[in-house]
């Protein structure tokens, strides 16, 4: 009896599994063993295996599933239904989460407002994957309000904030910039998140004469780019681990 082949596919779709029916595309490049197979770039292996696979669909950029536990994985998210209000809480959780892990990676420490730490990351709260869920009283009571509502915040080692992002799925970006405006005193980076579509809605409110003072320290960033850093960050991490 000539013994089945254990291919690409079936390999990347039992790691799913041990991983509940679903993961992000950087979780496979660290669960995938790959050292069996026969190239150099493993993981554009993965990434392919998990755009062609018909077992296999996409939840959100960079996170995927497999089709036999679909109904299970959306019901866990509570994404089963096109309800918007429920897409758009499990979205703003996935990329809070996703930049929070990035600001880890890199060593930041992260904090995410009051309000928001029990909004998930997948199946973690986000207050179990942030360094800190207490603001550090980095400047005036004034500024350190307006600043406890931004929706990531990464510190540096001098408890200084090094990059400030709000993630705008459907929301108000002028709200988001006007923040920004308003901590522009700060030797910071500020990041404005959101689908590719809104950018040209980005672009417009960015053009308006209040906020030329930030037009050029305010730069907006696709949920596909900041899926894009977290891959790169995880592959970084990964080969870490390994020495």
């Amino acid at each position: 009896m000539v013994k089945k082949k254990y291919t690409q596919e079936q390999q990347v779709i039992d790691a799913l599994r041990k991983c509940g029916g679903y993961a992000t595309l950087g979780d496979l490049y660290r669960l995938v063993d790959t050292s069996s197979w026969i190239t150099k770039t493993p993981n554009e292996s993965i990434r392919r295996v998990v755009q062609l696979s018909s077992k296999i669909f996409r939840i959100q950029p960079g996170l995927w599933a497999l089709e036999e536990c679909r109904d299970q994985v959306l019901s866990k998210f509570n994404i089963q239904s096109a309800k918007t209000q429920n897409i758009e809480k499990f979205t703003h959780g996935y990329y809070q989460g996703l930049i929070i892990n990035i600001g880890n990676m890199k060593h930041f420490s992260t904090y995410v407002p009051a309000q928001d730490q029990n909004r998930k990351f997948l199946d973690k709260p986000l207050v179990d994957i942030c360094s800190s869920i207490v603001l550090p009283d980095f400047s005036y009571h004034n500024l350190t309000k307006r600043a406890s509502t931004v929706d990531v915040i990464w510190f540096n080692e001098r408890k200084m904030p090094d990059s400030f992002f709000e993630v705008e799925h459907t929301t108000d970006i002028q709200n988001s910039v006007a923040k920004f405006c308003d901590l522009r005193d700060f030797y910071s980076k500020f990041y404005i998140v959101a689908p590719k579509s809104r950018k040209e809605q980005f672009l417009k409110v960015m053009d308006h004469s209040a906020f030329k003072e930030m037009k050029d320290r305010i730069k907006f960033r696709s949920y596909e780019t900041i899926c894009k850093e977290y891959e790169a960050m995880s592959m970084i991490q990964n080969l870490t681990d390994k020495i």
